[in-house]
């Protein structure tokens, strides 16, 4: 079994491609949302990557066969004052797994992070998602916190539709 590792180019046709099968697979995964990438997603992933100059893709392959991603974005630690990696997502096909290949895509990620001067490495992960949860432990990750007392932070979003937030409050509450 041949696996490769390696950041991905945003300009080559198979890269685009394998990001673009890769994580239309993973939405349509339960645990990506299980609903597929809308085509209009499908179109513009690749040229919105490739104009965001701190992401990164790393791409797996099996036998010449795509078979993992991580898509990943430069952030930035205030209380460090250095860049942060945040890998946005980690996809790896059912029939790849357990051969890992989570484990080469992230310590490749790691090693861009490092050369980067990042501080950290930084992701989500679902409650009810055991295999990666378990995944990510073993490479050393763990949940976030600054004081025990007061538990481990969590992951929140707030999705930009409808009405700004200053139009629907009245500055009251």
């Amino acid at each position: 079994m041949d696996i490769r590792v390696r950041i991905a180019d945003y300009r080559q046709r198979d890269d685009a491609a394998a990001i673009t099968a890769l994580l239309s697979a993973y939405a349509r995964d339960p645990m990506g949302g299980g609903q597929d990438l809308s085509e209009r997603v499908k179109q513009g992933l690749v040229p919105a990557l490739a104009q965001i100059p701190a992401a990164l893709s790393v791409l797996a392959s099996v036998d010449g066969e795509p078979a993992g991603l991580c898509n990943c974005f430069e952030g930035f630690s205030t209380f460090q004052c250095r860049p942060l990696m945040n890998i946005h997502d980690v996809v790896v096909l059912a029939d790849y797994r357990g051969y890992g290949l989570s484990g080469r895509m992230l310590a490749l990620v790691e090693r861009e992070a490092r050369a980067r001067g990042c501080c950290k490495l930084t992701l989500e992960v679902l409650a009810g998602n055991g295999a990666a949860r378990h995944a990510y432990r073993k490479f050393g990750f763990q949940g976030y916190e600054l004081d025990p007392a007061l538990g481990q932070a969590q992951f929140w979003q707030k999705p930009l539709t409808g009405a700004p937030a200053a139009e629907r409050f009245d500055g009251k509450g």
